[in-house]
């Protein structure tokens, strides 16, 4: 068989056990097992070889079953970086990048402006980035890779987290990173930091059951569920962080749905200023920012 014919036959296959953007994902499924790009098949629409074809039609069933695509491919892309990931990881997600890059806007406007009060001294090689519950990495090792000459650290209390989180710094040759298991601040000791970063989980536990079967089926509850209300983290991350910002420093967290308000006051609450919301690319006010006295 041609490998565009069995790009079609994905293609229907799919879309009749509900896959969106089923085209992509039979693309993804042939390109993979081919180990060919997908402008190389548009272009020569190679045969495939019976074995390939067995190994292209495994997949189709995993994914029939609602197995993340990116869990049987094993890897996906953040921000320009190769991420792996399967079984027990919360999969990286497109919003996220926005909180990478309004860190990163933050980091560069204070570096290009003198005249603003800085929150670290001694260039780009003082400063301390902290992302907690990093799970796969994705937002630590982001902020490293922009930042080479930054100390950038990531706590998650998974070992599975962890070590793959670590995988990830090798694989993208990423060396200014540590990855520490343990609870959010808890294995940090007198470290402080110019920016702190969370996505923490913050699915309410009642709607947990409404999530689509990819993940509500495949990835780890642990990283989804934030409770009654879904600020079980929120509630603990912001009183805390106070302790381990360096002055004029900041956090950013990612939000759920309708949480800005309740986020935004405990902010508040807790002494922050200067705070703002960013809206994701459905409008949702999914990024809070806040500044620390």
């Amino acid at each position: 068989m041609k490998a565009l014919d069995k790009i079609r036959k994905l293609k229907e296959i799919l879309e009749k056990h509900g896959i969106d953007n089923a085209i992509r994902e039979a693309e993804l499924i042939v390109s993979h097992c081919m180990n060919l790009g997908r402008m190389i098949i548009y272009r020569d629409n190679p045969d495939i070889p019976k074995d390939i074809n067995s190994d292209i039609n495994e997949l189709l069933k995993r994914r029939i079953k609602r197995e993340p695509i990116q869990y049987i491919l094993g890897c996906t892309e953040f921000y320009g970086l190769k991420m792996k990931v399967g079984t027990g990881l919360l999969i990286p997600r497109p919003e996220t990048e926005l909180l990478v890059e309004e860190a990163i806007r933050i980091i560069k406007h204070k570096k290009n402006n003198p005249s603003l009060p800085h929150f670290t001294k001694g260039g780009m090689g003082g400063l301390n980035l902290l992302d907690l519950c990093t799970g796969s990495g994705c937002i630590a090792l982001a902020l490293a890779k922009e930042f080479r000459e930054a100390k950038v650290y990531g706590t998650d209390i998974s070992e599975t987290s962890i070590e793959y989180a670590q995988n990830n710094a090798e694989i993208n040759g990423i060396k200014n990173v540590t990855f520490i298991k343990g609870s959010l601040f808890e294995p940090l000791g007198r470290l402080t930091f110019d920016l702190i970063l969370s996505n923490p989980p913050y699915i309410r536990k009642d709607d947990l059951k409404n999530l689509q079967p990819e993940i509500r089926d495949w990835e780890p509850v642990g990283a989804l569920d934030g409770g009654e209300e879904g600020l079980d983290y929120y509630k603990v991350i912001i009183p805390e962080a106070g302790n381990y910002l360096k002055k004029n420093g900041y956090l950013l967290l990612e939000l759920g749905v309708n949480q800005a308000d309740t986020v935004r006051k405990m902010a508040e609450n807790a002494g922050f200023m200067n705070i703002y919301l960013i809206k994701d690319y459905a409008g949702i006010e999914r990024i809070l920012v806040a500044q620390f006295e």
